[in-house]
């Protein structure tokens, strides 16, 4: 009676609400202890069923998500982190209409304009589908098409476009959508622009609580183990002999042979494409705070790390997207450079496509004791948010101390002693605006 109390907000002064409690309480001792006799049958487990589906409801609980309605999304395009974006997206879109939405369809490859380019490869190619679902439990839901009954009786809702297109309108449509005669469909299909386009109207935190439930099937978990491992390994020989490490190119996934060292991670983004993208985008926003040289890149760097040297520095880019080798000379001694290329990994990201190469990548920056990145970098973005939540979880209060461990930065804004920035997520921010389309204003 006192948790159902509690359920109820803590009043049970009417009648009603007291013989609700006592039916619900009654009917759960009765299925519980008759389940463990010989004579219990399907009316009793019926009844636990309609419990289990209806008890939400009758405790004026709205987060419970139907199994037996269904929203249907267009494929997910972009890149990894646009992708994981719009993913949530659509997941907290289908939550508002408290729908299960049905297993999307993300991209191989990174174009997006060229439709038959686009690679589809279903979710659960690349994230658990069922570790999801326990994971966010009474949050969002994942469905397959084999749930759905009918699939000839689908309404299409059409996202609007455009100026006259706002996050108003956005919102009743999908209020509209969620009930009466709507909401009578089976299946919402909604069509139109990608999810990561919609509007947002959802806080930081349902967007990261998503993200937590993502987990990267076997595959490819054991191939970022073995990227960090190799990561480990050539840290053992920075300090000692470094010709050996151009002769050590064996992989092992054997965890027990390394010590855990330290490293850096850095999301170099200076790739062509994104210094034009960038260099517009400095003049929009009359800032000079969003393009970073290799430059000064490395100096940043160099400053954070301090004396805590030798240190591998993993570089993070776009190997498709970038040929410059470059990117490995002039850094300051003691900090001792590392790609793909000559960690000797090109074997484990070439069997992969882009998607998968990125999402690689994503886990080695994220797990880096340090990890230093672009504020105006989707990807950054997301790896920043992903460990200021470690930091949540694990009861740090101080996480921009000097002495914080798993520290982050923003190479692109200066802070202290000509260093990066000390970078944090701000967890109380009421969209994702900030981590979608980047900012100069990270907490720290």
């Amino acid at each position: 009676m006192e948790v159902l109390s509690k359920l109820l907000g803590g009043t049970l002064n009417s009648i009603t609400c007291k013989c609700m409690v006592l039916f619900v309480t009654i009917l759960l001792l009765r299925v519980l202890l008759l389940s463990s006799f010989p004579g219990f049958d399907g009316i009793e487990w019926n009844n636990l069923v309609y419990i289990q589906n209806h008890l939400p409801a009758l405790l004026g609980s709205d987060s419970r998500i139907r199994p037996d309605k269904f929203l249907e999304v267009p494929q997910i395009v972009w890149g990894l982190n646009n992708q994981k974006i719009a993913f949530a997206r659509a997941c907290l879109t289908a939550r508002m209409m408290n729908r299960t939405l049905l297993i999307p369809s993300l991209s191989a490859s990174l174009f997006y304009k060229e439709i038959d380019l686009l690679q589809p490869i279903s979710f659960d190619k690349v994230f658990k589908f069922d570790e999801f679902n326990t994971l966010c439990g009474g949050f969002v839901r994942l469905g397959r098409y084999a749930d759905v009954l009918n699939r000839t009786q689908v309404l299409e809702m059409e996202k609007g476009s455009g100026r006259r297109w706002t996050m108003e309108r956005d919102l009743a449509q999908l209020r509209e959508y969620s009930k009466g005669s709507f909401d009578d469909h089976e299946v919402i299909r909604i069509v139109g622009k990608n999810p990561f386009l919609w509007h947002d109207h959802w806080p930081v935190k349902d967007y990261a609580k998503v993200f937590e439930c993502l987990e990267l099937i076997d595959e490819i978990a054991e191939e970022v183990d073995r990227v960090v491992s190799r990561i480990r390994e050539v840290g053992k020989n920075v300090g000692g002999n470094t010709e050996s490490l151009e002769l050590k190119n064996n992989i092992t996934s054997d965890k027990s042979l390394f010590q855990p060292l330290p490293y850096v991670a850095v999301h170099m983004r200076i790739e062509i494409d994104w210094m034009i993208h960038c260099k517009k985008l400095e003049q929009r926003l009359n800032t000079n705070q969003i393009c970073s040289s290799k430059k000064e890149i490395k100096e940043r760097v160099r400053n954070v790390v301090g004396q805590k040297t030798p240190i591998v520095v993993y570089l993070a880019v776009a190997d498709k997207l970038l040929n410059d080798s470059s990117i490995m000379e002039d850094w300051e001694e003691g900090l001792h450079p590392f790609e793909k290329k000559k960690l000797g990994v090109t074997g484990i990201y070439n069997k992969y496509p882009y998607l998968i190469q990125s999402a690689i990548d994503y886990e080695v920056c994220s797990r880096a004791d340090i990890f230093v990145g672009n504020s105006f970098s989707t990807f950054s973005s997301l790896i920043v948010l992903e460990r200021t939540q470690n930091l949540i979880r694990k009861g740090v209060s101080n996480m921009c101390g000097t002495d914080a461990r798993w520290p982050s930065y923003a190479y692109n804004i200066a802070g202290e002693s000509n260093g990066p920035m000390r970078w944090i997520t701000n967890m109380s921010e009421s969209s994702l605006k900030s981590i979608s389309y980047g900012t100069t204003h990270i907490s720290c």
